[in-house]
């Protein structure tokens, strides 16, 4: 007799109402020197971003970092921001093997000013909110 292996239990069906975003597909923070991936953000401010990270970050450095946008409004804002932030504080994630970094902005630190309400806007779930 062939025993096939349990497979588990089988997924209940999809029971949202919206669909589940995952917003650090979106919000993608790139070393600008190097254009390799840094970090995702994971909180923001016109002062300061949380970023979640793949390593630790050493503290009190200054980074020269770019955020990729999803086209929010061609008019409003570019798709990639440059900016230069320097470290506060790192630790580890509740996710193994990731990290939770905070950084202030020393430069560029105009381009966030409405960044936070533009991204609100851009993530809104419409009418979904009070349901």
């Amino acid at each position: 007799m062939h025993l096939l292996p349990d497979s588990g239990p089988v997924p209940a069906p999809e029971q949202r109402r919206i669909p589940r975003h995952q917003l650090t597909a979106y919000l993608a923070v790139y070393n600008s020197l190097t254009g390799r991936p840094f970090g995702y953000i994971g909180n923001l401010s016109s002062h300061g971003i949380m970023l979640l990270c793949a390593m630790p970050v050493m503290l009190n450095e200054e980074y020269h970092l770019e955020l990729h946008l999803p086209e929010l409004s061609a008019k409003d804002y570019p798709r990639c921001i440059r900016f230069k932030a320097r470290s506060r504080w790192c630790r580890a994630d509740v996710t193994p093997g990731h990290y939770d970094c905070g950084f202030s902005i020393s430069h560029n630190r105009e381009a966030f000013a409405g960044l936070t309400t533009a991204l609100q806007r851009y993530f809104t779930f419409g009418d979904f909110a009070g349901a």
